[in-house]
């Protein structure tokens, strides 16, 4: 903004105006210098002629659109490129260009106002607005992504006699990059490295020098530092983040209530890295309650150790949230407190914030009451332990608890699930990758996880426990970060709409959306396939789930009032939530201040910003580790299952891994292929042949590009059919839904042009 002077009657001096240019944050151009200064008519000549003295001093610099600033200066609006993370979790930029004297100022990415867009990292280019600060750095505002800059560049170093190349990890980014011997740093074929581009060379393959070796890339514990470093995920502490989770210290009793007797225990995956919850379960003794239930859920108390405004407190804020790999976690909180002394270990004590819960026999919750609590955790059991035990199987943990404690908690489950079912929730069962290492931290398998009705009963009690926070701070007219998951987006059920019609189940457009209707849409599916094919468009449709202080509910768990409560060792938002809950109660001086609560907005798009870049890393990090344990498996064939589809080409996800692999167009055979968008298909229209989203078929590996994740594969004899798509299987695709009874529709053919260009170049060539 610039600094407004006020009006005069009489026309200012060069001094003046070249005082209100130096000190306007960003450059200005005549009309607000003439605005300013209240120049009217005639005078404006006065004015030009001042400024083109200036300009002609040195004194000020004339941008590309009449700008005018003091040299040394940034646009309003500018091109800069993402250079580095600092310890703090601060985006760090400098501009593309910059020709001033000394070294380019520093500027600051902000994520405010930017919930729909990725999270900056390393090695991006952004065009952004730009603000100058008084202390002469600058704060950046995100109006959009670029292509990647000639910032750092993560690649996989290869030697090439005396000098080398590097292949980038982008999958986007094609170009490899010449490195010559002395910029090489000793990096050996294979290793992952971080590059910058010299400046210099505008054709041909530009050339970089080597800034860091990460490790070659065959050791599988490089793979996460390849998604680490590409998306500019903050993975060491400050010395001062340290010291303060070095003098952390156990809680006493103090005002806590007291619930170490309590038989509590902690269920979690069997490589679990944290245990934020605890849980509890029995019979509610309320004779107007018959049959009900009463379940306690624990919650560690980070709030205690991870104070506003402290030096843990900043770094967790810039992190927003742990991100989980295969072989390691990048934590929110140090080591100290994630893995320690906020961790709910058993047979010690530790501190919780609890909320209390009494549901009637229909699982109907009627009341709940939080509370500062201390607990000492009976055991620390894996899901399967705990599913082994109700199904009759205990061992010698869960042996001594089965009666008293883990039959009860199945109980009350027993007694949710009911409220949950006829609540229908969004029920897409979707598989997910796991990754098992073996001791040497090297791939031993890759299978889909398996769920456990454990795994569903305390995804329930956390559902529920979510929900009471929310429903506190609601009537408590207090501030609340809402997890928030607005119904999707009508343009989006298009796609879904044209499928629905060709399969025959109806799906009226401008009906109410409820999670139930989505529901009934997949009960009416005839097979699995189709099932699968309708649970990837619902998925699809779906809107982006995000933080905010503005409840607009949350629609895939059909619930109004919904917010993250239950881990905020992992979570800054959760913390938030247990911060407003202490205020709220009176719990401590420990609570949420007036600040953060105005900010809550600015937060929300922060860390859900945060958010979608742990999800893009991890993914892109399975993607890595999936390659390398297929590398030594090209050439065999897999059952695939179609999961994407585009005019280049088949996305797949094998059967066995869940591994994502690509079929470009040019390997589906001899034929010429018609996109169809609504339908998500290719249409062959020689053989008639259609390939659609969901179809299953046997492909053979061809590609692995353990750099990039990216897998290439082809149908498995190139032309569409196989020995596992013959027969019924390749009468059923030929039509859009598998109806045999329905011949696929011409009409896509005729109105595409390029269909209308072929035809007409066989109409010219038989004449």
């Amino acid at each position: 903004m610039s600094k407004t002077p006020p009006k005069t009657d009489y026309l200012p001096s060069k001094e003046q105006v070249q005082t209100f240019i130096e000190e306007s944050e960003t450059p200005v151009g005549k009309r607000e210098i003439a605005k300013a200064f209240n120049i009217k008519g005639s005078d404006r000549i006065y004015l030009k002629q001042i400024l083109k003295e200036l300009v002609s001093d040195g004194v000020l610099e004339q941008g590309r659109k009449r700008s005018l600033s003091t040299p040394g200066s940034l646009p309003a609006v500018g091109v800069i490129d993402v250079i580095r993370i600092d310890e703090d979790g601060d985006v760090i930029a400098t501009p593309l260009r910059w020709e001033g004297d000394g070294d380019a100022p520093k500027i600051y990415v902000s994520q405010k106002g930017n919930s729909r867009t990725k999270a900056p990292g390393v090695g991006d280019r952004l065009l952004a607005r730009l603000a100058k600060q008084k202390d002469g750095s600058y704060e950046a505002g995100i109006i959009r992504h670029l292509n990647s800059s000639s910032g750092p560049v993560l690649g996989v170093y290869t030697s090439t006699g005396s000098n080398g190349r590097v292949q980038p990890t982008d999958r986007k980014n094609k170009k490899e990059i010449i490195i010559l011997e002395e910029f090489s740093k000793g990096a050996q074929t294979g290793d992952v490295v971080l590059c910058d581009i010299l400046p210099g060379r505008h054709h041909g393959l530009p050339e970089g020098k080597v800034t860091e070796r990460l490790g070659p890339l065959g050791d599988s514990r490089s793979l996460s530092l390849i998604a680490i470093h590409a998306h500019g995920i903050p993975h060491t502490f400050s010395d001062a983040v340290m010291q303060e989770a070095a003098a952390a210290k156990p809680v006493e009793l103090a005002d806590r209530t007291d619930l170490r007797k309590l038989p509590i225990i902690t269920i979690d995956p069997a490589d679990a890295r944290d245990r934020d919850d605890a849980v509890w379960a029995a019979r509610d003794e309320d004779p107007e309650n018959s049959g009900g239930w009463t379940v306690i859920v624990a919650i560690a108390d980070v709030a205690h150790y991870v104070t506003t405004g402290s030096e843990l407190d900043k770094s967790a804020r810039k992190r927003g949230n742990s991100v989980y790999f295969p072989d390691r976690v990048v934590p929110m909180l140090p080591h100290e407190l994630s893995s320690d002394l906020c961790s709910l270990h058993d047979n010690v004590d530790r501190p919780v914030m609890a909320v209390q819960m009494w549901f009637d026999a229909k699982g109907n919750k009627l009341r709940h009451s939080f509370m500062r609590a201390l607990i000492n955790s009976a055991a620390s059991l894996t899901y399967r332990q705990a599913q082994d035990a109700v199904d009759g199987h205990p061992d010698d943990v869960t042996e001594p608890l089965l009666e008293s404690v883990i039959k009860p908690l199945f109980g009350a489950y027993a007694a949710l699930k009911k409220a949950r079912d006829k609540r229908e929730p969004l029920n897409l069962e979707l598989p997910e990758r796991q990754i098992e290492l073996n001791k040497d931290g090297f791939i031993k398998a890759v299978h889909k996880k398996v769920r456990f009705a454990a795994h569903m009963m305390i995804e329930e009690f956390m559902i529920q426990a979510n929900v009471s926070a929310a429903e506190t701070l609601t009537d408590k007219r207090r501030p609340c970060m809402f997890r928030v998951h607005e119904e999707p987006d009508r343009e989006k059920l298009e796609g879904l709409h044209d499928i629905l019609s060709e399969m025959n189940i109806s799906f009226a457009k401008g009906q109410v959306l409820k999670t139930a209707t989505f529901n009934r849409i997949l009960a009416q599916t005839e097979n699995e396939t189709d099932r699968e094919l309708v649970s990837s468009l619902v998925l699809r449709s779906q809107s982006q789930a995000v933080y905010s202080p503005e409840n607009h509910h949350h629609f895939g768990l059909n619930l109004k009032k919904y917010a993250h409560f239950t881990s905020p060792i992992r979570r800054y938002a959760d913390l938030l939530v247990h911060r407003s809950l202490i205020s709220a109660h009176g719990f401590g001086s420990d609570g949420l201040i007036e600040e953060d609560a105005e900010n809550l907005s600015e937060i929300g798009e922060m860390i859900s910003g945060f958010e979608r870049r742990a999800m893009a890393a991890e993914r892109q990090t399975l993607d890595r580790f999936t390659a390398v344990f297929l590398a030594n498996r090209v050439n065999e064939i897999f059952q695939a299952k179609v999961t994407g589809v585009t005019r280049a080409g088949l996305f797949f996800a094998l059967e066995d891994t869940g591994a994502d692999a690509f079929a470009p167009i040019s390997t589906l055979g001899h034929d010429f292929f018609i996109y169809d968008e609504a339908a998500h298909s290719l249409f062959g229209e020689r053989t008639g042949v259609t390939y659609r989203l969901a179809d299953r078929l046997a492909v053979q590996l061809r590609e692995v590009d353990i750099a990039t994740g990216g897998m290439i594969v082809s149908i498995e004899d190139g032309s569409g059919s196989s020995a596992y798509d013959t027969g019924e299987a390749k009468r059923k695709r030929r039509t859009r839904a598998g109806k045999a009874s329905r011949p696929v529709k011409k009409a896509k053919k005729k109105t595409t042009p390029k269909g209308k260009k072929r035809a007409a170049f066989k109409k010219a060539r038989k004449s």
